[in-house]
């Protein structure tokens, strides 16, 4: 019946095995019964089956590591019961006083559908057309345009700066100027008076 778990048991690695933890199997089938008459004795013996009592259902063994879809093997009196247990969304529990399985929120499960209606677009306000971008951050002591708008006195200290640059340049032009004539004059006067 279950020859998957027989030949996938495993010895656990790491630490687990000083644990109790020592060896792993893949899980093999679950029956689910009603009454014991002999079934619990008869597959206690096989490696991976494991079983459950109608009654006391466990998430856990229904759909082990959450993963749906395990191989379940119900017995007629099983599945007979859930009914009893369970009732249904339109019919209570006869074994949990009031009890009903819940109902789906929704009763038309297309979402996209629903969304383009044209009850729902026209309560939707209109897509926003124009992306507003953020405003690049410049260093206003490298930009004068940003420096300006900050401090509107920065464009005459600019200026004046700049005249005052231009000045030193002339007179420092004017300077070395005089002082090449001076010396071309020395030395034509040497040259002369040799």
């Amino acid at each position: 019946m279950s020859k998957k778990p027989k030949t996938a048991k495993n010895c656990v690695a790491g630490k687990g095995k000083m644990r109790d933890r020592r060896h792993v199997a893949r899980r093999g089938p679950l029956v689910v019964y009603n009454e014991d008459n002999g079934v619990v004795q008869a597959c206690r013996n096989l490696p991976g089956v494991e079983l459950a009592n109608v009654e006391s259902l466990n998430l856990l063994q229904l759909a082990p590591g959450g993963h749906m879809g395990r191989f379940i093997v119900w017995t007629q009196g099983a599945f007979n019961r859930l009914n009893e247990i369970w009732g249904s969304v339109t019919r209570e529990s006869t074994q949990k006083s009031g009890y009903t399985l819940p109902r789906n929120m929704m009763t038309n499960s297309d979402i996209t559908r629903l969304i383009n209606s044209d009850e729902v677009q026209s309560k939707v306000r209109d897509p926003v057309k124009v992306i507003k971008g953020s405003r690049l951050k410049k260093n206003p002591l490298k930009n004068l345009g940003v420096k300006v708008r900050l401090n509107p006195y920065a464009a005459h200290i600019a200026k004046s700066e700049k005249l005052a640059q231009e000045r030193r340049a002339a007179g420092k032009a004017d300077k070395i100027k005089k002082c090449r004539n001076k010396s071309q004059a020395a030395v034509y006067g040497r040259i002369i008076g040799n």
